[in-house]
């Protein structure tokens, strides 16, 4: 418990997000509380991540996400020249603040994004993965879990669902990453000023319901 409670002193020193500072604030003392946030890190697989939302290694928050999107930065200058991101986001909680967390830290990473203004169903993501000739794409969604929950999930350049040894690779990364100090980031709307970050155009719809 006590590597547990110097983890926690950590978070509570370097998570500067309101909302995560808060969450960590209001457990302090309560040793069963902070054991459940801090016993392990939010497991990445072949779909991604999946977790409660909340402050700490085993919650989906804009750290876990922003560290998450670090390896896969990672991940994608190694295996592409040039790589791109197709991202889009549903309805979920926090959804389109992971979404802007993640596009932040790929843009940060020399990787152009191209965003969706609004909420977007996971198949038209993934088809505008193919569709703008991607490298990868990121779906925040929890898809069928329940409210408290939300999800990361990461597709390849076809915008199938990322394969076991790319997902490996990714966790690689992601386990040799410092979630304070090695995540890259940059401030969302200077990257969209910028042209790092484009927002994928209304007509693209049009496209996708015509086939």
């Amino acid at each position: 418990m006590n590597d547990i409670n110097k983890l926690y002193d950590l978070w509570l020193e370097k998570a500067t997000e309101e909302e995560v500072h808060q969450e960590l604030e209001a457990v302090k003392g309560d040793e069963k509380e902070i054991l459940d946030r801090f016993w392990q890190n939010l497991a990445f697989g072949t779909g991604g991540l999946r977790g409660v939302l909340g402050a700490g290694t085993n919650r989906m928050n804009v750290y876990t996400v922003s560290q998450a999107t670090q390896g896969l930065s990672n991940y994608l200058n190694e295996a592409f020249e040039n790589p791109s991101v197709a991202v889009g986001y549903d309805s979920r909680i926090n959804s389109d603040k992971f979404a802007k967390a993640a596009a932040a830290v790929l843009a940060a990473n020399g990787i152009k994004v191209y965003i969706f203004k609004e909420l977007m169903p996971t198949p038209i993501v993934a088809y505008a993965v193919k569709e703008l000739g991607c490298s990868s794409g990121i779906v925040i969604t929890a898809s069928h879990n329940p409210s408290k929950y939300n999800g990361y999930k990461c597709y390849d350049e076809r915008g199938y669902q990322m394969t076991d040894e790319a997902a490996a690779r990714t966790l690689q990364y992601i386990n040799s990453c410092d979630i304070f100090e090695d995540v890259k980031t940059i401030d969302f709307e200077k990257a969209v000023s910028e042209g790092a970050i484009e927002y994928i155009e209304e007509s693209f719809l049009d496209k996708y319901f015509s086939l």
